[in-house]
């Protein structure tokens, strides 16, 4: 325990609380650090700590819990209103309040504010300000015993404080899971704390319907974009020990408060949250209204109600195919133009394209909408530069894009034609995000490019889209009118989207939409036993680790100390010459994020060995980690807000914007103690700023999750293969971990795990209605014509 008063706050941050603060004790001084309320100097704290020394500050003290008490003594209360607490007042005019009111001073600024003006330089008006000021100050630290007194830490109670100032009364003693429903960050588990030790009712409505959104909302964490009832109710039990019946018995009512959908899909009874619901039911049937080139929800209608019209879309459509071919677009019928068209290409290019991928560019042009799968090494990025050729044969604008920076990046390279992320394609715009009719789930910003303001193109390519959420997909679709190509490529086999949703998958799946699958292996000719394993390892086939291999390596190792050694050796001394690449380029990646191999452990381990301590080499010390100049960092969440500059060699703004995405790579560049920014310089040459209290957005990229590392491609990969959880070992995690290197992959550890990883084709199966929905579309309007 320390006890002290606060001389001195080094550092805060608004948005948490998180500060830095210097304590006089009689037994000494002391730095503190930890996540505080109010506080100001001059104010006593007692606080519960645990003492560490930081390589370059010293020992400080981390704050674990504390009270903070108003300052008793004169030189206590003089520092306090010298501190800023109360503007106005100043290090002269607190000294002369404290001289005339001594220990009082508080007492009068609360009870008998009109004395101040007994004070030279302090009016009747400033005086009551002060005494105002003064009391809010005091209602704010009141909420925050109050909120302490119910469990809530200080990190949070500073959020709910802010959120609703003191409406926090009546929002605890009615309804405390309101809470959850407005915060972003405060979690069922914190608010049901808050109701228990408020006395609200165990089978509170409010509580049943809070624990129905969060789990729902939980589900959308791990991919799913509904939940089967009974795993819905068995959950419920689990988090609230409630019976199913009295939880079943309140769905009604959120059905007819639009909070959730129920739905029958294939023959399973499942639950949504509404917004979720509505998004894949759009998504599908406009992925047929894109794929019908017309509306396909018109024409549903209209045949229903016996009115059948030709769309204005259908016949702007018919005519422009029939004024380039001479037949109808997505007729399916030879086109014998349209064919030496690709066999010019072939002799431009000196590439002779395969049948499924002639079949892949001659349907690209002849259907509307287009999925092109295949693994590494089966011609994608040739079938992608042909189309984009047939296109400027045929006079089609076009656009390319993929739901990363460094995905968007790659296709640049490769096609010749710029590529823009998803997000920078559809606009993304944050100026107006408080728009009307903006997207909840996109509460930070909005998209320009919507169903109000199409993509101007005649074809759309989106590259890597496994990656691609139920929300992502749903903004593109919505701004790719019926009429326009969408051409869809990636590999269904690399693990499914970060976020919820199922996308490649089920639209391949549901059979509804034309879909070539490139199986043919080109990169063999390079000898590339990357890809040659790669195919093997998805089609179930024996790989002998001990074969030697230019780039597909097995180094055995037993125990996880001795795999870190071989690791850093390989990092520091073996890869970068073979690899002609820097050390920083060379990426760890590894199937989980805790543990001894996990990606949290070993970064901070390739800290010590890529980046150590220096004294030429500024540091910021957070609660999880330090980060340094020098540093690779990873963001990791979307920034929409965030703003970005591109440099000249000669230190001119040539570009500048905002939005940084999750899983932008880049080098800590400057960390400025002074004016608390650290500074970032991205894979693509853009610079930002983060403020100390946002450090929360990066972490450490010196190792990474698999899952993190996809859409990315590295010169040299290692991979610790170790015994983890069943889930974390299957074969698509072993697939996507090794088709992220380029030159070379070196995985380290036991060979009985890595044949285990490759044997195991269990999937955690998403639940997602996109499949069922597509296919009953199609039958409806199968049924129809």
């Amino acid at each position: 325990m320390i006890s002290g008063i606060i001389q001195k706050i080094m550092y805060r941050s608004t948005r948490d609380g998180y500060s830095v603060i210097e304590v006089a004790s009689p037994e000494g001084d002391y730095t503190l650090v930890g996540y505080f309320d109010i506080i100001r100097e001059g104010c006593l704290i007692e606080a519960e700590c645990k003492n560490e020394v930081h390589p370059v500050y010293g020992e400080q003290f981390f704050v674990h819990s504390h009270i903070i008490k108003e300052p008793d003594s004169p030189a206590g209360i003089k520092a306090y209103l010298a501190s800023g607490a109360i503007k106005g007042i100043g290090e002269v005019l607190a000294d002369r309040i404290v001289k005339k009111f001594k220990e009082d001073t508080f007492r009068i600024i609360e009870e008998e504010p009109e004395r101040l003006s007994e004070i030279k330089g302090i009016s009747e008006n400033i005086a009551l300000s002060i005494s105002a000021q003064f009391s809010s100050e005091k209602d704010i630290r009141q909420a925050m015993i109050f909120l302490h007194k119910h469990g809530v830490g200080t990190k949070t109670a500073v959020k709910i404080y802010n959120f609703y100032k003191n409406e926090i009364y009546d929002i605890i003693s009615q309804n405390p899971y309101k809470i959850a429903e407005d915060i972003k960050g405060v979690s069922f588990k914190t608010v049901d704390a808050i109701a228990v030790s408020s006395g609200i009712a165990s089978d509170s409505t409010y509580r049943i319907k809070s624990a129905v959104e969060y789990i729902l909302s939980k589900a959308l964490q791990s991919g799913h974009t509904y939940l089967p009832v009974e795993t819905l109710l068995k959950n419920i039990y689990e988090l609230t020990d409630l019976d199913c019946i009295s939880a079943e018995s309140h769905f009604a009512g959120m059905q007819m408060e639009n909070r959730i959908v129920i739905k029958n899909l294939n023959g399973c009874s499942c639950v949504y949250l509404s917004r979720i619901y509505h998004m894949e039911s759009n998504m599908a049937l406009m992925l047929h209204d894109i794929n019908s080139a017309g509306s396909f929800r018109a024409d549903i209608k209209a045949k229903e109600t016996g009115k059948e019209t030709e769309t204005d879309t259908d016949k702007t459509e018919e005519t422009k195919a029939k004024k380039i071919t001479g037949k109808k677009a997505g007729s399916g019928e030879v086109d014998l133009k349209t064919e030496k068209e690709i066999s010019d290409i072939e002799s431009e290019t000196g590439i002779v394209l395969d049948r499924l991928q002639r079949q892949a560019v001659y349907g690209a042009y002849c259907h509307r909408l287009l999925v092109i799968t295949g693994g590494p090494g089966t011609g994608k990025t040739t079938v992608i530069n042909s189309i984009i050729k047939l296109f400027e044969k045929k006079g089609l604008e076009f656009l390319l894009a993929a739901p990363t920076g460094r995905a968007a990046k790659r296709m640049s390279e490769a096609c010749d034609h710029e590529a823009k992320t998803i997000h920078r394609l559809l606009e993304i715009n944050v100026a107006g995000a408080d728009k009307t009719d903006n997207d909840d789930v996109y509460e930070d910003m909005y998209f320009e490019k919507n169903e109000n303001e199409p993509l101007e193109a005649d074809a759309v390519i989106i590259d890597e889209v496994s990656m691609v959420d139920i929300y992502l997909m749903y903004a593109l679709l919505k701004a790719v009118t019926p009429g326009t190509r969408l051409i869809l490529v990636g590999d269904v086999n690399q693990l499914p989207s970060v976020g919820p949703g199922n996308i490649l998958k089920d639209i391949i799946n549901s059979q509804c939409f034309h879909t070539i699958r490139l199986n043919n292996i080109y990169r063999q000719l390079e000898k590339s036993d990357i890809v040659t394993n790669a195919h093997k390892i998805i089609n179930s086939a024996y790989i002998e680790l001990k074969r030697k291999s230019r780039d597909f390596l097995f180094i055995e190792r037993h125990g996880s100390e001795a795999v870190i050694s071989a690791m850093i050796t390989l990092i520091t001394k073996k890869l970068p010459d073979y690899v002609a690449a820097d050390m920083l380029q060379i990426q760890v990646l590894t199937p989980m994020r805790r543990g001894e191999l996990g990606s949290v452990r070993l970064n901070s381990l390739l800290q010590r060995y890529l980046n150590p301590p220096s004294y030429d080499k500024n540091e910021k010390k957070t609660v999880d980690c330090i980060f340094r100049e020098g540093d690779k960092i990873i963001q990791v969440k979307n920034n929409y807000r965030l703003e970005w500059r591109i440099y000249s060699k000669d230190g001119r703004i040539v570009e500048k914007g905002s939005g940084v995405y999750n899983g932008d790579i880049g080098t800590i560049s400057r960390i400025d103690e002074f004016s608390e920014v650290l500074c970032v310089e991205f894979d693509d040459k853009k610079t930002v700023d983060y403020n100390f209290d946002m450090l929360d957005e990066i972490e450490h990229a010196y190792a990474l999750t698999i899952h993190k590392s996809q859409g990315s491609e590295y010169p040299a990969v290692i991979i610790p293969v170790f015994n983890a959880a069943a889930l974390l070992m299957t074969r698509n995690i072993l697939y996507t971990g090794v088709t992220r290197a380029r030159k070379c992959v070196v995985m380290v550890g036991e060979n009985k795990y890595f044949y285990e990883m490759a044997a195991n084709n269990s999937e955690i199966k998403r639940c997602s209605g996109l499949e069922i929905m597509l296919r009953q579309y199609c039958m409806l309007r199968e049924n129809t014509d």
